[in-house]
């Protein structure tokens, strides 16, 4: 560690699966009081996880007096990300397992994202909801490349979701997958891809195939946090209901099923509500401890 502060206590929770075995595993630091950027990174780096959270102090007048305020950080082996959904979803989670359920709110970067924490029949469960979203089209030069980094042609999308880079809180750029067969082959250029990310400021590609009505399969690339592949993203959820909702390709009132992890062996679900007349995206899933 950089500061003479003591090694925090690193929990190990995965998210969007009550298996510890399956969702997405995230480090979580319940006070990471005293330590810096660096630290905050090392741990990270350390854990090897796609992300790891941890906690500080909130900002004075965070919460109404219901809930339980906190700050929250969020790190990728690289470097700090402003918004993490399997991590705020894995800290809700640890936090009900030692102050029970019921109604946190976090301050992140991206702005501040309530929590609500259930529990039943000995499965705990989070929702978050997102902050404003919104949806913005690509130019499509950078379509191109994303393409050519994926290796995919362009007649392997589903020409019914057009390419759009949406936000819930980080910046996605979502792809439709015309044939689960194409959403399971996904071999990528690393490096062309982190550099065609880096450049448009995108967390993660949503890669997307649609099962049915309100049932998708999805798989997220984080090349720009050292990861291949994310296994449960409940960022690029938010940001996927939004732009789902906003292309009209699902009512304003939906709740969607959201498969993730399968072809990596870390099956997940996650359930993304919208709400007509509320711009805000909900995602829930289940939590376990890991070890």
């Amino acid at each position: 560690m950089t500061t003479n502060a003591p090694r925090p206590e690193v929990l190990r929770y995965t998210a969007f699966s009550s298996d510890p075995d399956g969702g997405n595993p995230a480090g979580v630091v319940l006070d990471a009081t005293g330590l810096d950027d660096g630290d905050m990174l090392a741990v990270a780096a350390d854990l090897g996880y796609s992300e790891s959270a941890f906690l500080t102090a909130p900002p004075t007048g965070l919460g109404d007096g219901e809930e339980r305020a906190y700050g929250i950080r969020y790190f990728s082996p690289r470097a700090e990300v402003p918004f993490c959904g399997h991590a705020t979803v894995a800290t809700a989670v640890a936090l009900a397992e030692r102050t029970g359920p019921g109604k946190l709110v976090f301050a992140t970067r991206a702005g501040t994202v309530p929590v609500e924490v259930t529990e039943e029949g000995g499965t705990v469960r989070a929702t978050l909801t997102s902050v404003e979203p919104s949806v913005e089209e690509i130019a499509d030069a950078d379509l191109t490349e994303a393409l050519a980094a994926l290796g995919w042609p362009a007649a392997d999308l589903d020409a019914a979701f057009p390419p759009r880079v949406a936000f819930a809180g980080a910046r996605h750029l979502v792809l439709a997958a015309a044939t689960r067969a194409r959403l399971a082959d996904l071999s990528y250029d690393f490096a062309r891809l982190e550099a065609l990310m880096h450049r448009l400021d995108l967390t993660t590609l949503q890669l997307v195939w649609r099962e049915s009505a309100t049932v998708f399969h999805v798989r997220d690339p984080f090349p720009v946090g050292g990861v291949v592949e994310d296994p449960a993203t409940g960022a690029a959820a938010a940001a996927f209901g939004a732009y789902a909702r906003e292309l009209g390709l699902v009512p304003a009132d939906a709740v969607l099923t959201l498969h993730q992890g399968e072809d990596l062996g870390r099956p997940g679900e996650l359930t993304v509500t919208l709400r007509a007349g509320d711009a805000r995206v909900r995602v829930s899933g289940a939590g376990a401890r890991i070890g």
